[in-house]
């Protein structure tokens, strides 16, 4: 008996069919069976699916001999199901990696409840993804099992059958089967919640819903859409059969009230003169359904009315955002031409040599190269004073209390910025900013480049998609001295930002502590970490791909490298930031991550605690490695997409030919590298001095505060010492600073 039942009802989908099976399976948990109804197609996908069937034992097509729709497809499958679960999945849909696995694990783990629900994302005909909005139900929901009535918010979420998967023998038990015409999914989905005597979550991305661009069933106009009243008529004879469930009646006549109303704002739904007949019967249903004693929620009174009043209300609902958005404007031009009358005035007023201006990352936080330079001020310079800027009020409650701040755009950032003499950040300040004669900028970068930066993106038009480099450039005009770690990075950045600044060989700011911290630092962050003194820690940090809308594409199975690790060590995992808050973490990272399997470290605001904490990065074009060499600890560089990656984004060398360790082309050949304990053998050890005599040229230690005594305080200070191994310090008499 399989563990799962996949029902797949199919009509029209040729040209999606094929990526939904394959997601299916070439899934790596292989403990299922395909049921595929081909609903009549009068297309090729019959045929797709015969063609599949032959490949695959685990796939059975049934053939009906007429058009029966998507809910009647459905239950034709289900007699043949023999599997523990039934999961009904849309074949123009497709799973994630390691999405089956993680199902079957959430069951065993919960002990096989009636429903699991899971998450979800769309995928848009244009490439994007986002992640479901109401992911934090999911989240939120606990490790165990609950009711619809100890968790009611669950039924916030989608109302639809392709997000769970259902016990088979408690659907047999009840009963459940769909009815005909469009929003099928509302009297099983509402029923089996209701019923279910135990529940789990998984907070994972376990499918793609795929938004077409045409073509989708319920954005074809069409009065079909009518069929909701009587889907919801079923709901409530399912509720009125079953007295214990008389209470969700207020709950359900809101939901139901919330639905209609959606379904007639939608412009694709209902023809233009059928909008009227579905509001009226909508208000019937609901004035027929409405409990006794129960209030109705302030944004369904309209359903009070008529529908005239709810066409003017819709209508003075428009003009009134066309006017807001027209005042919006109009304060933001008046603000703008206050702003450049106050800058004209400010302008007269002498610079504050005592005031220093930081921020990092977009205005992010206390990070990075600047943060490293603002510590090192308030001990050498205590009489500049720091202030930080940060995006909004969320990001400044996180700060801490001794950290000075200000909002961007606020009348304290205008302050600040209009007097300050000093400016360190390590991406260009808001083109608003004006530069005044005397002030000094200061521009960290975030590492050692590996892909292009700057003007040479601009032989790469997909790598600078949504980015203006001529407006890049001119902010860069701004800068007074860029910071540069080797002679390497100093040639690069002087090459990409085609401007009148000075290199000043520091060293990177952020790399001190990795020179200066002593093995008690790593140890502590492993016990902040939860991660056992005597384990061997892989740091895994990828980077984005440019070739892949929102950027994030998984090379690794994770689960499965933390299991071929084997005792005794601990994978960490960090994302690159601006993969943090998207749909990256939920395709399994979150789940890993909660179940003890690896430790997401995404997070962690400093990633220099995370690298002293490791004993080896596993990364694959992150720059993050030019730093980790710092520590002089193995680096392996997977590089399975390195065609893809050099092609799309553009390098400045080949990593592959050049590496700070050894190199994996495959999953394979990564697992052997550890299995063998090759990753720190002597090759590894050759190749990381090389690469660290050419990247850790000026990493001395010092680098924050040769920024502060030269810049700041307008001291002499020594050139970096040379790092052991590395090309000889800049000849005697040299100055750190290099005109570009």
């Amino acid at each position: 008996m399989p563990r799962f039942s996949i029902i797949v009802p199919c009509f029209r989908v040729q040209g999606f069919l094929r990526e939904c099976l394959d997601s299916v399976l070439g899934q790596s948990y292989r403990d299922v069976e395909v049921i595929a109804v081909d609903d009549c197609s009068p297309d090729g996908t019959g045929a797709i699916l015969d063609a599949y069937a032959e490949r695959d034992e685990r796939l059975r097509v049934l053939h009906l001999p007429e058009n029966v729709g998507l809910g009647r497809a459905r239950n034709a499958g289900m007699p043949h199901a023999t599997g523990d679960y039934l999961f009904f999945l849309d074949s123009d849909d497709t799973l994630t990696p390691g999405a089956l696995r993680a199902m079957a694990d959430r069951l065993d783990e919960t002990g096989d409840p009636d429903v699991l629900v899971f998450d979800y994302a769309r995928t848009y005909w244009w490439g994007g993804t986002r992640r479901n909005v109401l992911a934090h139900v999911l989240a939120g929901a606990g490790a165990g099992t609950f009711t619809a009535a100890e968790r009611p918010e669950v039924l916030d979420l989608l109302m639809v059958v392709w997000n769970k998967v259902y016990r088979r023998d408690f659907v047999a038990r009840e009963g459940f089967a769909f009815p005909p015409g469009y929003y099928e999914d509302t009297p099983w989905t509402f029923p089996v919640l209701l019923s279910a005597g135990r529940i789990a979550v998984l907070d994972r991305i376990c499918l793609y819903y795929r938004q077409r661009r045409r073509g989708s069933i319920l954005s074809t106009t069409s009065r079909k859409h009518f069929d909701v009243h009587e889907q919801y008529e079923r709901v409530f004879a399912f509720v009125d059969a079953r007295p214990a469930l008389a209470v969700w009646r207020p709950l359900l006549h809101a939901k139901m009230g919330e639905h209609c109303l959606d379904i007639l704002a939608k412009p694709d739904r209902l023809p233009p003169s059928d909008k009227a007949e579905f509001f009226r019967r909508t208000a019937r249903m609901f004035r027929a359904y409405r409990p006794e004693g129960a209030e109705v929620p302030a944004g369904l009174r309209v359903l009070e009315g008529s529908y005239p009043a709810y066409a003017v209300r819709r209508q003075a609902g428009r003009a009134a955002r066309e006017l807001g958005r027209r005042a919006r404007q109009a304060r933001g031009a008046a603000l703008g031409r206050a702003g450049r009358a106050r800058s004209a005035l400010n302008a007269r007023r002498p610079l504050d040599p005592h005031l220093a201006v930081y921020s990092a990352f977009s205005h992010r936080g206390v990070l990075g190269d600047p943060a490293a330079v603002y510590h090192r001020a308030r001990e050498l310079a205590p009489h500049v004073r720091g202030v930080w800027v940060v995006a909004d009020e969320e990001r400044a409650a996180l700060l801490p209390p001794d950290v000075e701040h200000v909002v961007l755009g606020s009348a304290a950032y205008r302050r600040v910025t209009e007097r300050a003499t000093f400016f360190v950040n390590n991406v260009n300040w808001p083109g608003t900013l004006a530069k005044r004669p005397g002030s000094v900028h200061v521009h960290t970068h975030q590492g050692t480049p590996l892909k292009f930066m700057g003007a040479d993106l601009l032989g790469k038009p997909g790598a600078r998609h949504g980015l203006d480099v001529p407006q890049m450039l001119r902010r860069a005009d701004r800068w007074d001295y860029s910071l540069v770690a080797n002679r390497y990075s100093e040639l690069v950045w002087e090459r990409a930002y085609p401007c009148h600044f000075t290199s000043l060989r520091t060293g990177s700011p952020r790399n001190d502590v990795l020179v200066n911290a002593g093995s008690r630092h790593g140890r502590e962050v492993r016990a902040r970490l939860g991660v056992p003194a005597d384990h061997t820690v892989v740091l895994y940090a990828p980077t984005r791909r440019e070739y892949r809308r929102g950027g994030h594409v998984d090379r690794i199975d994770l689960a499965r490298f933390a299991a071929d690790l084997g005792d005794g060590h601990t994978l960490v995992v960090r994302l690159h930031p601006s993969l943090a808050t998207g749909p990256a973490r939920g395709l399994g990272l979150s789940e890993l991550h909660r179940r003890g399997v690896l430790v997401d470290a995404t997070d962690e605001p400093c990633v220099e605690d995370l690298m002293l904490a490791s004993d080896v990065l596993v990364t694959d074009y992150s720059a993050l490695m030019f730093d980790y060499a710092v520590l002089d600890r193995p680096i392996v560089v997977h590089a399975d997409d390195w065609g893809a990656y050099a092609a799309s984004r553009g390098t400045y060398f080949d990593v592959t030919a050049e590496p700070p360790g050894h190199v994996s082309r495959s999953y394979r050949e990564l697992a052997w590298l550890f299995g063998s304990g090759t990753w720190r053998d002597e090759e590894a050890a050759r190749l990381r001095a090389a690469f660290r005599e050419r990247f850790c040229e000026f990493d001395d230690g010092r680098a924050a505060e040769r920024v502060v005594r030269t810049l700041l305080l307008g001291e002499p200070m020594p050139a970096p010492a040379a790092v052991r191994g590395a090309l000889p310090a800049p000849a005697a008499g040299r100055s750190l600073q290099t005109s570009s």
